[in-house]
């Protein structure tokens, strides 16, 4: 008896000689957790199909800057400067001391729902990241324990690893920003990590691999980053660092180090083509940047990937200048979500309009480029050549995109389509390892609409806490005015 299941829809992509392709009617097979077949006309016997009719059958997304939580920077949309509204944390709250914000329940459950969230959305690897503005320093083992078996459980194929740092920015009683370090703290955090990691790596039926997350660059002494360097070379696990993302950020690395992020970066010795960097839109050469300097060079010749997040770069005024030049010199680009809705095909929607605006022509970028780097550019920057295609030997990964609504307009070539009018809710059904985890939109076991009213009132609880951690402690109703006034 076979356990062969066969997948059929009106469009396929396949992969062949590195390369996406498609095939028009075409048929995907599945046997245990691996593809077997990519094409039309299966010979062999089969014990199980599915008909998908009008769809796109295609390689799940792969996510490496991953939400994980409910989402803050959600608030910073309309309500600026972010020092005023909460994102720095006030010298008050510092003196009073931080605290966690969200109990250890809360926290697995919302590592929980972001998961169901991330499946909803046709993405099937996820590399989770939260904001550590409501923590009380870093994330712990314990949260990240039950992210596992909450992965396990749903299906979602992740890269865990709680972030931890040695300091932080707050901003004083007199409105300057300063930097606050405990070097012994952050380097417990890694220790932790480190723990984690080999507690950890390939379990859940292989679903959950680890990572080193280290905050953000600006929150890292140069002692955390060498030995996270030297983690990732004994454990040869993936790390995450956010830098180049902000003007901030930039200025106060060159005037702690007197060098760039990736100069500085370059010279502990912790760039190698295990490193992910979001988001990659300050560098030396790109607007606003007058300093001359090697930026995307550094980051290249080290074999790093730079996650490209376009919705929450364009939300703050940001773009890679420019997606395609970064591609045309061979840096390796994958894609990340970071922000609520944890839609793909959104944030390729959105880095696709804005790089014709950068480069000034529709014709520097291709839907097909984003669609690479949603699905093979973040397999490659994970080295996982099984995963973001469809091919024999390749994981059973994949999403279904329905195309039989009306609101999908009229089909073109698909991948075009689904850059033009598709979204993640367009997704109807998941697999991942094999595993049947989304079904017609639902995931089985899962009650969406429970876990999101909880998630609305756990929320709502987390903001009427933010003048305790915003500068001079106004009101929420000051900190988030309504977009026009009540009656």
């Amino acid at each position: 008896m076979t356990s062969r299941i066969l997948l059929t829809a009106r469009f396929v992509v396949g992969h062949e000689n590195g390369r996406h392709v498609l095939v028009p009617d075409g048929q995907v097979v599945i046997e245990g957790e691996r593809v077997v077949f990519v094409g039309r006309d299966f010979p062999g016997e089969v014990a199980e199909r599915h008909a998908f009719g009008m769809a796109l059958i295609g390689p799940g997304f792969v996510d490496l800057d991953a939400l994980s939580d409910l989402d803050t920077t959600i608030l910073g949309f309309d309500n600026q400067p972010p020092w005023e509204k909460g994102r720095v944390w006030p010298e008050s709250y510092m003196r009073r001391g931080p605290y966690e914000m969200y109990s250890s329940e809360e926290l697995a459950f919302q590592k929980r729902y972001a998961f169901a969230q991330l499946l909803r959305n046709g993405i099937t690897t996820a590399a989770p990241i939260a904001s550590l503005f409501y923590r009380e320093w870093g994330e712990t083992v314990g949260e990240f324990s039950a992210a596992a078996e909450a992965a396990g459980e749903l299906g979602l194929r992740v890269y865990l690893g709680p972030a931890y740092r040695t300091g932080n920015t707050f901003i004083t009683d007199q409105g300057r920003i300063e930097c606050f370090y405990d070097e012994a703290r952050g380097l417990a955090g890694l220790e932790e990590a480190i723990a984690f990691c080999r507690a950890h790596e390939n379990t859940q039926g292989g679903l959950v691999r680890t990572m080193f997350a280290p905050d953000r660059i600006e929150t890292c002494t140069p002692e955390l980053l060498r030995r996270t360097a030297d983690a990732v070379r004994e454990l040869d696990v993936p790390v995450r660092l956010h830098c180049c993302q902000s003007r901030n950020e930039y200025e106060l690395v060159l005037r702690q180090h007197g060098m760039s992020p990736p100069e500085w970066l370059e010279s502990l010795g912790f760039l190698s083509p295990r490193a992910l960097l979001p988001h990659g839109t300050w560098v030396s050469g790109s607007r606003g940047v007058d300093r001359p300097g090697r930026d995307l060079d550094i980051i290249r010749e080290s074999g790093a990937a730079i996650v490209h997040c376009p919705l929450v770069s364009a939300r703050g005024g940001r773009a890679l200048d420019s997606f395609t030049r970064y591609r045309a010199m061979g840096l390796p680009v994958a894609l990340g979500t970071d922000t609520w809705p944890p839609d793909m095909v959104l944030n390729m929607q959105t880095g696709l309009m804005l790089c014709r605006v950068m480069e000034g022509t529709a014709a520097s970028v291709r839907a097909g480029d984003y669609y690479d780097a949603a699905t093979i550019g973040g397999a490659d920057a994970l080295a996982r050549p099984d995963l973001g295609r469809l091919q024999p030997g390749a994981m059973a990964d994949i999403a279904v995109f329905d195309f039989s609504q009306p609101t999908i307009g009229q089909v073109i070539d698909p991948i075009q389509t689904l850059l033009i009018s598709g979204s993640g809710r367009d997704v109807r059904d998941v697999f991942v390892a094999g595993r049947h985890v989304l079904r017609d939109g639902a995931l089985p076991g899962f009650d969406l609409a429970a876990a999101h009213a909880r998630a609305q009132a756990q929320f709502d609880g987390l903001v009427a806490r933010y003048p305790e951690r915003t500068w001079k402690h106004p009101p929420v109703e000051t900190i988030f005015p309504p977009t026009y006034p009540l009656r």
